[in-house]
């Protein structure tokens, strides 16, 4: 019978790991089922292997042995990955926490219900550290950090990316300034697209801007601009700034965007916290809606989108 007490739990191993290399690194425990997740550059994983005594065996073997050139970090699936293992040693301005209600026993003597707090480690691409490298390094400009704190209550959203299992996710504020910069940034992309060079494989490292193509859902694939996150052998992890999805794609698909002309505009997307409690609809734009956002002309956006009631808190 699978329970969690049968599952191992791993985390921060590169995101180049696929399931099967996963199965192979536990082939000594006779694994059940591997579950890979995958949350932006953030990798993690649940494997059944049938027994407690297996996992406590998995656990000895496998904690801080190199994985495609990462630690591992190996435990019990029973702490539970909304809740970092190691959340006691983490600075405090990286924890957010979220209140629920602790739920009562029938029979249990009526007494006022105590709120219980849960915590979530800020994800590594939405912290202010590497927010800060990311515009120094591509926009060379840190102004759009001060539009993070501003927006908050009743909002229009257009969601990009989600952290699964936290309330963390990336969204465009829907606006008309955000509008004309969606149709300034990408009309000018789609002209250059074919113009640019791919970069040589020399000059694909950490740090790099370029132009990788990003599936816009039913829209169809797109080339956007990129940040290398990471780069193994031929492949390199990559951030798509205007949507805070990652991906890792082939050296070889990197196009170059280097010209500061083509980093005037900020990020289009940006983080948010979903704050629970909020008895209100929450109403989530998703794709595909880019073909019509983008067609709406001079008219705007907002007008025609439907309401959406929610309380968000920026991280």
């Amino acid at each position: 019978m699978k329970t969690r007490k049968n599952e191992l739990y791993i985390m921060h191993f590169s995101s180049l790991a696929n399931k099967e290399e996963i199965r192979c690194l536990l082939k000594d425990f006779n694994p059940l089922h591997v579950h890979r997740v995958q949350s932006g550059c953030k990798c993690f994983a649940f494997v059944d292997l049938g027994s407690m005594q297996k996992v406590a065996l998995a656990i000895q073997a496998l904690n801080g042995k190199l994985f495609h050139k990462r630690k591992l970090y190996v435990n019990s699936s029973n702490r539970s990955p909304k809740r970092t293992p190691d959340v006691t040693e983490r600075p405090q301005e990286l924890l957010v926490a979220s209140p629920q209600l602790t739920p009562k026993a029938s029979g249990e003597p009526c007494e006022t219900e105590k709120p219980k707090t849960s915590f979530f480690a800020v994800p590594m691409e939405m912290r202010g550290s590497f927010l800060v490298l990311l515009l120094r390094e591509c926009f060379r400009d840190l102004g759009w950090l001060a539009t993070i704190p501003s927006i908050g209550g009743e909002v229009g959203l257009l969601v990009t990316s989600t952290v699964p299992q936290t309330p963390f996710f990336w969204a465009m504020h829907i606006t008309e300034t955000l509008h004309r910069n969606m149709l300034a940034l990408f009309s000018a992309l789609a002209e250059a697209e074919e113009q640019q060079p791919y970069l040589h494989d020399s000059a694909v490292r950490r740090g790099t801007r370029g132009l990788a193509e990003y599936h816009l859902g039913s829209y169809g694939p797109a080339w956007n601009r990129c940040w290398v996150l990471d780069r193994v052998d031929s492949w390199v992890v990559v951030m798509f700034v205007d949507f805070g999805q990652s991906a890792t794609i082939p050296v070889q698909s990197l196009r170059t965007l280097d010209s500061d002309d083509f980093w005037t505009i900020p990020p289009l997307t940006q983080p948010f916290m979903l704050e629970k409690g909020d008895s209100r609809s929450c109403v989530f734009l998703r794709a595909p809606v880019w073909e019509w956002l983008l067609r709406r002309g001079s008219q705007g956006p907002q007008d025609a989108f439907p309401s959406v009631s929610i309380l968000l808190v920026p991280p």
